[in-house]
């Protein structure tokens, strides 16, 4: 019988490329590294310069703070950086690399040459290694005040994992997306890419609004900007500014999603789940919302370090955080009125955003009581003041909470007949839907407006509106519970059992009725009145579970908006319902005047706009 092998040191060599195998994997991971090290250098221009999507060459050039020669060879080996000392700096990390393990594992995988001048030395000095002899030579050379990363023939020395890179082209895609999210990320920095001697993109540095705008364009293309609604809040030491798009610029990927968290490009899945729900009512199935935001939070309250990628990051307080994000954008959301699609392209406006409860402070599972607190202000009104002799039909008044459920039957009631309608002849007294003009098939109407034609849904556009006033009149009664007439028992763990104890009260206010009748055991005596054919073991289930990984959880209101989505999707006026002027006109400013009326329950649009060039084009005028 073969003895056991004994336990050895690994080889620095062999330890450098194993911890390669985490760091590089293709020559998009070799560009984040070496950039992120440029920018913590303070370089305010970044030059890429790549050859066969960067397998045989990739050269990054800054006008950083450079290396002393002294430490050179040193910023070759293995936990070696310049950028934490001690606990306390990795507990508050201000850098975008701090683990000091990236020039070394390249390194081991290529050869690397790196040429820095210090400001106030007189020459710059170059070091070379390679992969199969990690001695580093060091050398006199000639360059200007920063450094220049040269690496050649990425994993010449192990062929197995050169087999798994992808085409050129493939491997540049992933290569100019890295270089584009850093971009984001830093609108004082210049950044220029050539593949193969020719020039991809040259981003100038941003330092104002129109110019950064312009860089996001340039990244996301400047059909996001079209359709993004700018947003910026500030609370609780937390601040999110950046771009979110409309719900209709949806996207079949997750392919325009960008978010920073202090500068680092992150895709965390508690920033995710926030990010889903707040368009949870909005957005068509299936689809993925757009966005460019930036997250700036105390460094001591998020922890980089958990990753070694840096891909994700932990947050001291993730309730905290994801009740912020979730309420910011949840509000934004539901804020969009016609005029803000209508207007020109908002660039970078700073919308500024309600706080405090208005911006979702207690999260998502209060949404029924911050809609309750819309009832308590003024009937919302259009900004729109007509100043001429005509007067558009008003829309109907918000109808008390009590009759609320059973208003969306007979929300249309006939309205006073009323002469016909003509326009005004001053374009300032337009509504930004206008006014109708006739229905189309008894499913459609038309109306013009200042830019033209308006198509709407009239079906979609008032299943919004009464699904709207569904829910506000469930925030101000609440909801009522029904006893079990024999309580049901669920076995759960001891932690989902703590949990339920926990949040006993919210569940109470839910309409839910938990009891604990052992370490592992759970009794439900009471469910939602309107959840009543729901599973309601399964549903406790799985709120528990959201609420031990999020902190949070929209379980039992996405099932409670989905009975009230059907309750407004009947109650809704039909296809082939001839409406009157009034009637038509009375809806418009209805849609002007809800949340979320550009899309219907499921997430289809309820209008669309037809300009005046876009009718031109139609008809070939003016060419």
């Amino acid at each position: 019988m073969s003895s056991l092998p004994r336990i050895q040191l690994l080889t620095p060599r062999l330890a450098n490329q194993i911890a390669a195998g985490e760091v590089v994997e293709r020559p998009a991971s070799v560009i984040k590294e070496l950039l992120e090290n440029s920018l913590d250098a303070g370089a305010r221009r970044i030059d890429v310069e790549v050859e066969q999507g960067g397998i045989k060459l990739l050269r990054v050039r800054d006008d950083g703070g450079g290396i002393p020669a002294d430490d050179l060879p040193l910023a070759l080996a293995r936990h070696a950086t310049s950028k934490i000392r001690d606990l306390e700096d990795l507990e508050r990390v201000m850098s975008l690399g701090f683990r000091g393990e990236a020039l070394a594992s390249i390194s081991s995988v290529a050869r690397l040459t790196m040429t820095s001048r210090t400001v106030d030395a007189e020459q710059a000095w170059q070091v070379e290694t390679e992969g199969r002899d990690m001695e580093a030579r060091v050398q006199p050379a000639a360059h200007p005040v920063g450094t220049s990363v040269e690496v050649r023939d990425l994993f010449f020395n192990t062929p197995a994992r050169r087999k798994f890179l992808r085409a050129e082209k493939t491997e540049f895609d992933h290569l100019q997306e890295v270089i584009k999210r850093l971009a984001l990320a830093r609108f004082d920095v210049a950044f220029h890419l050539r593949h193969n001697s020719k020039t991809i993109f040259a981003l100038h540095e941003a330092p104002d609004d129109i110019s950064k705008a312009r860089r996001v364009a340039t990244v996301c293309g400047s059909a996001f900007l079209e359709q993004a609604l700018p947003i910026e809040i500030e609370r609780n030491g937390l601040h999110l500014w950046g771009w979110v798009g409309l719900p209709t610029f949806s996207r079949s990927q997750a392919d325009l999603q960008y978010f920073y968290v202090n500068g680092r490009m992150v895709r965390d899945k508690l920033v995710a789940h926030a990010v889903r729900q707040a368009y949870r009512d909005v957005l068509y199935n299936g689809r993925h919302p757009t966005f460019v935001l930036f997250f700036e939070v105390d460094p001591a309250a998020v922890d980089v370090n958990v990753h070694p990628t840096k891909h994700e990051v932990r947050f001291r307080d993730s309730r905290m955080v994801h009740d912020f994000l979730y309420g910011t954008l949840h509000r934004a959301l539901g804020e969009v009125r016609p005029e803000d699609q209508l207007a020109s392209p908002a660039g970078t406006e700073s919308v500024v955003r309600p706080t405090g409860q208005a911006a979702g402070e207690f999260g998502p599972q209060t949404e029924m009581s911050l809609a309750a607190s819309v009832l308590e202000r003024p009937a919302a009104e259009s900004n729109w003041r007509p100043s001429g002799g005509y007067q558009p039909p008003r829309p109907a008044a918000p109808l008390p909470a009590a009759e609320a459920q059973g208003a969306y039957r007979e929300f249309f009631a006939p309205l006073t007949p009323a002469a016909s309608v003509s326009l005004p002849e001053t374009q300032g007294d337009i509504p930004p839907l206008g006014y109708a003009l006739a229905q189309l098939k008894g499913i459609y109407i038309l109306s013009e407006n200042a830019q033209g034609l308006v198509l709407v849904d009239m079906h979609a556009a008032h299943e919004r509106i009464t699904y709207e006033r569904l829910k506000l009149a469930m925030a101000s009664e609440g909801l009522k519970g029904q006893p079990l007439l024999v309580p049901e028992s669920l076995a759960v763990s001891q932690r989902e059992a703590d949990c339920a104890e926990e949040h006993a009260e919210w569940f109470r206010r839910l309409g839910f009725e938990l009891q604990r009748l052992g370490p592992e055991t759970l009794a439900i005596r009471q469910i939602p009145a309107l959840l009543k054919q729901a599973e309601a073991s399964q549903l406790v289930r799985d709120v528990l579970a959201d609420l031990l990984e999020y902190g949070t959880s929209d379980r039992i209101q996405a099932h409670l908006n989905e009975l009230l989505g059907t309750m407004a999707c009947h109650g809704a006026v039909r296809a082939n319902r001839r409406l009157s002027l009034p009637e038509m006109n009375a809806l418009l400013r209805d849609m002007e005047n809800t949340e979320r009326s550009g899309q219907c329950n499921h997430g289809r649009p309820t209008w669309t706009q037809l300009g005046m060039d876009d009718l031109d084009k139609l008809f070939l005028r003016g060419r």
